[in-house]
């Protein structure tokens, strides 16, 4: 696991490659599936979370926000009450299967972009292409004249 290190100057410090990194350096190890933890220097605390939150809540400033204003108003409702850990059970089973559909679906366009099926197709078309031009180039040594072994014979020069 990824150590890095929050300074009281609220700097960042990652002690993999010893300098220190932005909140853009966060995210982007989040976006590439790196796991870390974030810990206070002097304390020792586990801040993962609150720089995370710290990530998501300048995602939605700057860009286009996943989080309505009634979705913000119902999540802080279920702080405190009973249905709390229901619902955050209920959304992280949410999140895992709406990434692992994005993945399937990204799998499976990239297989039939690149997968054998679409190869199978190609060799197909190419072997017709290469039969049609066999076909078009005996005609024309026949039209020239050349007899059918002189013309496998121009083939195969």
């Amino acid at each position: 696991m990824r150590i890095i290190k929050k300074y009281p100057n609220r700097r960042l410090y990652d002690t993999e490659i010893s300098r220190y990194i932005t909140l853009e350096d966060v995210r982007k190890l989040v976006l590439n599936g790196i796991e870390f933890q974030v810990t206070d220097v002097k304390t020792e605390e586990d801040l993962t979370r609150s720089v995370l939150l710290q990530i998501i809540s300048e995602q939605e400033h700057e860009g286009k926000p996943i989080f309505n204003t009634p979705m913000l108003t119902q999540l802080i409702r279920f702080y405190g009450n009973a249905y709390q850990s229901a619902f955050s059970d209920y959304l992280q089973k949410s999140l895992e299967m709406f990434a692992a559909q994005q993945q399937s679906l990204q799998k499976n366009f990239e297989q039939a972009v690149t997968g054998n099926p679409f190869a199978a197709k190609m060799s197909e078309m190419t072997e017709q292409n290469l039969e049609a031009w066999r076909q078009m180039q005996n005609s024309f040594f026949q039209a020239a004249g050349f007899t059918g072994e002189d013309s496998k014979r121009k083939e195969g020069e």
